[in-house]
């Protein structure tokens, strides 16, 4: 039976969700007080194998469909917990699984499937240019036949310090000497370990979410780390882009699913003027109208998942479905929040922590205004906006 019916994932879910249980509230109010990396939490995940869910067998690797990786992370945040500490070793090996040599697969999927490698940080994003990637200044310039010397700075790379290797997206090629703007950038394993040249600087933010700034002086890295071929990195980058837009989607679909709960619960048990406050329609309609927008994003990112594991094209759907799903866990959070009143804004009941974190998927990993934007220009065929 495919792997890819909703009742077939019932088995992970309910895995996932027992795993999530030993992870408590309380575990992840200490870790959000300290902004510690929960690493505890991602080495179950790792030995539980849902980390390798997207990796082929042959790697090592769990080799279920988009479908079953979703629902993964869906359950992790519908019970509470959260993977952004660790869903880019989902989807970031994509790159090399999908253009790297036969060496490099077998040199690093094996690895990162079994947990020794953490492949979970994403340089791209760069101060002065943002989500404008073509416009990135940090350069490899090639050294001979055996290595590339990378100088330059990315912001926003997520768990940068708690990662073996980097993928790296560097120009290559000046803008002014390439055919195509798409054209000039390229794609590097970096091993964070063995690194000379390269510093990282944590950014605290108003979320615990381990992010950082990195800046590579004179950072020497192997020929061999080139993926693909020189110069194409932007079109391997973007090809990984569906299945990242796909799982955040799913987060978001999970967090939705936390927030409409815990509001349920609470509308049912609080009472006020000797009734519950769920009897009121101020209150049920809107935990009812998120619910709905819940269910409606959860459709979108299902058919994307569908199309991905069919191998066909899928742009539109995962952006629709990240986008959508960003939506809808934004308003369920603040109906969340509406429903508690003062208790909302308490630390012991959770909400606040789920409330800050899920706000981040309005922006990253792209914001809706890009996505609308393509949508207008790729899929209606309005004049490109910039």
């Amino acid at each position: 039976m495919s792997q890819d019916h909703d009742d077939d994932l019932s088995d992970i879910r309910a895995s996932v969700r027992a795993l999530c249980q030993q992870f408590p509230g309380e575990y992840w109010r200490a870790l959000d007080r300290e902004r510690a990396y929960p690493t505890q939490f991602v080495e179950a995940l790792t030995k539980a194998g849902f980390l390798a869910a997207l990796i082929p067998e042959e790697y090592g690797g769990s080799g279920l469909s988009m479908r079953a990786a979703a629902a993964i992370m869906e359950e992790v945040h519908a019970s509470g917990c959260n993977g952004a500490a660790c869903h880019a070793q989902m989807y970031t090996m994509g790159t090399v699984l999908r253009h790297g040599s036969a060496a490099q697969k077998q040199k690093y999927l094996p690895a990162i499937a079994r947990g020794e490698l953490r492949l979970q940080a994403f340089g791209v994003t760069e101060p002065t240019s943002g989500t404008d990637t073509l416009s990135l200044r940090t350069t490899a310039v090639k050294n001979g036949n055996s290595e590339y010397v990378v100088n330059g700075q990315k912001i926003w790379t997520s768990r940068a310090e708690h990662s073996d290797l980097m993928l790296l997206l560097a120009r290559t090629t000046p803008p002014d000497q390439v055919k195509k703007r798409t054209e000039g950038l390229s794609v590097f394993l970096v091993d964070m370990h063995k690194a000379k040249g390269l510093s990282i600087k944590p950014i605290r933010t108003m979320m615990n979410h381990a992010t950082t700034e990195v800046f590579f002086d004179d950072l020497r890295v192997p020929a061999e780390n080139l993926i693909g071929e020189e110069g194409q990195g932007f079109r391997y980058i973007i090809s990984g882009m569906n299945a990242e837009r796909i799982l955040i989607g799913a987060e978001c679909i999970g967090d939705a699913r936390w927030f409409i709960e815990k509001a349920s619960a609470y509308a049912k048990e609080r009472v006020l003027f000797g009734r519950p406050i769920g009897q009121n329609q101020g209150v049920q309609f809107p935990i009812a109208k998120a619910y709905a927008q819940m269910r409606a994003a959860e459709l979108m990112m299902q058919e994307a998942a569908r199309l991905y594991s069919e191998g066909k094209d899928c742009g539109a759907e995962a952006n629709m479905a990240k986008m959508l799903a960003a939506d809808a866990s934004w308003a369920a959070a603040d109906m969340c929040v509406q429903t508690h009143g003062g208790f909302g804004f308490a630390e012991e009941f959770d909400i606040e922590r789920k409330f800050r974190e899920t706000r981040l998927y309005q922006v990253a990993p792209i914001s809706t205004n890009l996505i609308l934007s393509y949508l207008a220009e790729h899929v209606l065929g309005l004049p490109r906006s910039y």
